[in-house]
């Protein structure tokens, strides 16, 4: 597949760092004395001029992507996001590539596999006691003081228990804590989790970010609110919310109006929240890895 010779370079080609010819030969260098059967890329700042760079330095190329937005030169693309299709990406990869496209490859954990079943047992009668906020590891901008502060705006149980997990790394970190202890509800602020999957599947409404953790959401059958972070956020907000697996707030800025709102629909509305449990368990069944192995190995 030939890109022609007016193609700009990716729009976020800037997050690369460096030039993308250097780039590709430092990779060619580093796998030089390598035997390598995929090489996997997922980086949006590329495209198939350094995937043909690469060609030689391995025997089969697999891109991650979920822009379908410029030319790749690959024998397997992966796009997991809710309702992709080939045709998003017929006129960007060779017509012999395998396209992997829906939620039906999403990678996940072996973790969210194995709690799977139980988690959607517990939705058929769902309790609203557990609610789960994790907007990132690092939360550059600060937003789960700003969930913090707009729940004090509803009217939740009281015996009411929020988790909150966090990474090490967060600047915001002791804000958070301080935020946490004022709430009139018992609330514990976790750091650098290992169990996420059982967090989640012991929860019964997530806070969080729309990013990939959407998609282990959607594995356990968790009902969940989105907070959309970033651009690339938006389709797997805009697709998850006219599925009715999830309740979107469209920016950061939103939270205070959107997350009381959407919470006043959720808290005493049982039937509301076990048909958004099962619209989101449709979604991701768990088996996208082994899925995309398979097609892997067909190639």
């Amino acid at each position: 597949m030939a890109i022609p010779v007016s193609e700009p370079v990716p729009i976020h080609y800037p997050w690369l760092g460096s030039n993308w010819e250097i780039d590709a030969l430092q990779t060619r260098a580093a796998l030089a004395n390598v035997n390598i059967s995929w090489l996997v890329l997922d980086h949006y700042s590329l495209d198939a001029r350094w995937e043909k760079k690469l060609r030689p330095a391995t025997s089969h190329l697999m891109v991650i992507d979920d822009l379908a937005d410029r030319h790749h030169d690959c024998d397997a693309l992966l796009d997991q996001n809710l309702g992709r299709q080939l045709d998003d990406y017929a006129a960007h990869v060779p017509p012999d590539c395998a396209v992997l496209a829906g939620s039906d490859y999403v990678l996940l954990r072996p973790e969210f596999i194995l709690a799977r079943p139980a988690s959607l047992k517990r939705r058929a009668r769902p309790d609203f006691k557990h609610l789960l906020i994790t907007m990132g590891g690092v939360d550059k901008d600060n937003v789960t003081v700003e969930v913090l502060s707009a729940l004090r705006q509803c009217e939740l149980p009281p015996d009411f228990h929020i988790t909150i997990v966090m990474g090490s790394g967060s600047p915001w970190l002791e804000k958070v804590r301080h935020a946490a202890n004022s709430l009139p509800w018992q609330a514990e602020v976790k750091v650098n989790v290992n169990n996420m999957a059982e967090l989640m599947a012991s929860s019964d409404l997530a806070i969080g970010a729309a990013g990939s953790t959407a998609w282990e959401r959607c594995c356990l059958g968790l009902p969940s609110i989105m907070v959309v972070l970033a651009d690339n956020q938006q389709i797997i907000a805009q697709m998850l919310s006219r599925a009715g697996a999830a309740f979107t707030i469209e920016s950061a800025s939103a939270v205070a109006t959107k997350l009381p709102e959407f919470l006043s629909k959720l808290v005493n509305n049982a039937s509301l929240r076990s048909t958004t449990a099962k619209a989101a368990g449709r979604i991701v069944d768990g088996d996208g890895v082994r899925r995309v192995i398979q097609a892997m190995k067909n190639i």
